[in-house]
């Protein structure tokens, strides 16, 4: 077995024994698709305008609620260095002939399954359920989206996880990340009616760029230019936490 297989497999291990993770990987995200969805739908009773085409409310939250489950995937799979920590495996894991590249790749790979199952399940209930139409021919590369930004997310908190040594301070960074990247940015509500300084920084997040990138796979709405130049952007940014996250491991050792 070679070693990206043996740490995806650990992963699995792991993440399969804890329910209350795998719930609310899969299932909380289902719960804010059809409870905010449900509720603003009625109470705007209306459309949106993005990039000049109108979408119901549910198809401009679907893509977001995506990009939300990946992110708590991301950020819950994180964790896990605390764990291997607290336990000593994760030093054990440093004298183990397999690289840091590996081990970040290793431990992304499941959660990257998890998060495309955690995709499959939002889509399945905004089409059955609420009536949201999407693009089915570009449903590869909202997957491809979905694996490239989930990893991004986790090479992001990994390096903060493994520099941090107190778990309620990497917790409370978590909440605070959790709360400004999801609300200071396009999941929730459209940008152009909002204030300068608002909009400014929503296009800066990478959440913002994960999100316009899902809504043009699964929608099709957004100009093709600025969503090519943000998944440019998204994958820079995972490479880029890729090796802060691999030298944070290294410094570890």
């Amino acid at each position: 077995m070679n070693a990206v297989a043996a740490v995806f497999y650990r992963d699995f291990r792991q993440r399969t024994t804890n329910v209350a993770w795998l719930f609310w990987d899969l299932f909380v995200p289902v719960a804010y698709l059809v409870l905010f969805g449900t509720g603003f739908e009625r109470a705007f009773a209306g459309n949106f305008a993005v990039g000049g085409e109108s979408v119901g409310y549910v198809a401009f939250l679907l893509p977001g609620v995506i990009a939300m489950a990946s992110f708590g995937v991301a950020m819950n799979t994180s964790w896990s260095f605390f764990m291997d920590k607290d336990s000593g495996i994760f030093y054990e894991l440093l004298t183990y002939p397999i690289t840091r590249e590996q081990l970040l790749i290793g431990k992304i790979c499941f959660n990257v399954l998890l998060a495309a199952t955690g995709t499959l399940l939002v889509i399945a209930v905004g089409v059955l359920a609420m009536g949201v139409e999407v693009r089915w021919g570009a449903l590869p590369l909202t997957f491809l989206a979905v694996a490239v930004t989930t990893a991004g997310w986790f090479f992001m908190f990994s390096i903060f996880a493994v520099r941090m040594r107190r778990m309620d301070t990497f917790n409370t960074f978590t909440s605070a990340a959790y709360i400004v990247l999801m609300f200071i940015s396009a999941m929730f509500y459209p940008l152009e009616e909002l204030p300068p300084w608002f909009r400014g920084a929503a296009l800066l997040n990478p959440m913002t760029w994960q999100v316009d990138l899902l809504r043009h796979t699964l929608l099709g709405v957004g100009a093709g230019a600025t969503v090519l130049l943000e998944a440019l952007a998204f994958g820079a940014f995972t490479l880029l936490c890729l090796f802060f996250a691999a030298r944070a491991i290294s410094r570890a050792a």
